[in-house]
């Protein structure tokens, strides 16, 4: 097994023994603290209208920041991600879904993750969805 990475309240294996570790998550997190649950975000402004229509990184960097957003609502941040669950109409848009976490996420702190292949969303313009897992350290 790969050192775990330990950042605070959140330790992340990279590769248990006899996996190979991944450049975009982590095999195994966990955490103590408060868990926090994010419903799936999708590409909608303040004001509910999709945010780049048929452009799967403008999608990707919006629901990164709804993410955000969502996170500080409940006292975290992407350091405090422990999974996060990406829903793609097309597995071609999961490229543009790693381009934007990498623009959001410390490089230190990949969560687990799993990506799963839909034939629809909500709305037909939306492209991608990702759901989010966090553990947040007791104050």
């Amino acid at each position: 097994m790969t050192t775990p990475h330990t950042a605070s309240h959140i330790t992340r294996v990279p590769a248990p023994d006899g996996m190979a570790a991944s450049p975009a998550y982590s095999h195994v997190v966990w955490g103590t603290g408060r868990f926090v649950a994010v419903s799936g975000q999708c590409a909608f402004d303040e004001r509910g209208a999709v945010v780049g229509a048929g452009d799967a990184l403008a999608q990707a960097r919006q629901v990164f920041a709804n993410l955000r957003r969502c996170l500080a609502a409940a006292g975290a941040d992407f350091s405090d991600v422990v999974k996060l669950t990406y829903y793609v109409t097309d597995v071609a848009h999961l490229a543009a879904a790693r381009t934007a976490r990498a623009e959001a996420l410390p490089p230190d702190a990949l969560p687990a993750s799993s990506a799963v292949q839909v034939s629809a969303l909500i709305h037909p313009d939306l492209l991608l969805e990702i759901e989010a897992f966090a553990v947040v350290r007791e104050a």
